[in-house]
């Protein structure tokens, strides 16, 4: 049968239609650029310079709200010997926030922090890392001595007067001290003996520079 027969159908000269079924629309679900804050710590309701005794704490919920507590009441020195800075305890935008108006408040107020080890808290971007970078003429951070123990811990002293202590650091109990000198001034000392032994770290300073 040739082209030219009458009998050719049309159809025959016509592809066959093609169907196409539209799939529709694509929902793409990216997460969303605005993270939501972490929700914000309440400080212990005890009173630097004024709660007398020992008040003691067996959770990490209770060492939080304590820390949070001096560093937002204290006036004039802070003093900080941590291990690896234990961020559960103080990579907390709410620590942050208490530390930025401690260091704001007076141009002669100071945060000083010794660790045994700063590789976690760089690797992970503590917050307070980032805070002594914008602020570095009244917060420092120095490497602990090897040669140099700190005997009690690990520790936060206020104000010459007040003092969050956790003897174990790995776990989460110890006790804080709100008007209590005569500890809080031997904290110190051997904070300060530390201190002026420490060394600066590697890790630390390219961080902050």
């Amino acid at each position: 049968m040739s082209i030219d027969d009458p009998d050719h159908s049309d159809a025959a000269l016509e592809l066959a239609a093609i169907e196409f079924l539209s799939p529709g629309r694509f929902a793409i679900d990216n997460p969303s650029a605005v993270q939501t804050p972490p929700e914000p710590w309440q400080a212990a309701p005890f009173v630097l310079g004024q709660t007398l005794g020992v008040q003691r704490f067996e959770s990490s919920d209770s060492a939080r709200q304590h820390a949070l507590a001096l560093l937002g009441q204290a006036h004039r020195s802070l003093s900080l010997y941590s291990p690896d800075f234990e961020p559960l305890l103080y990579n907390h935008s709410s620590i942050q926030q208490a530390c930025v108006r401690f260091l704001l408040a007076h141009p002669r107020n100071r945060l000083r922090v010794l660790l045994d080890d700063a590789s976690r808290a760089v690797k992970q971007g503590h917050r307070l890392l980032g805070l002594a970078r914008r602020l570095s003429s009244n917060m420092q951070i120095r490497k602990r001595h090897p040669e140099y123990p700190v005997q009690s811990g690990a520790f936060l002293v206020a104000d010459a007067c007040g003092a969050l202590v956790r003897p174990e650091p790995d776990q989460n109990g110890g006790y804080a001290l709100y008007s209590d000198p005569g500890r809080a001034r031997q904290l110190q000392r051997q904070f300060d003996t530390a201190w002026d032994h420490s060394l600066s770290d590697p890790d630390l300073r390219s961080f902050l520079i």
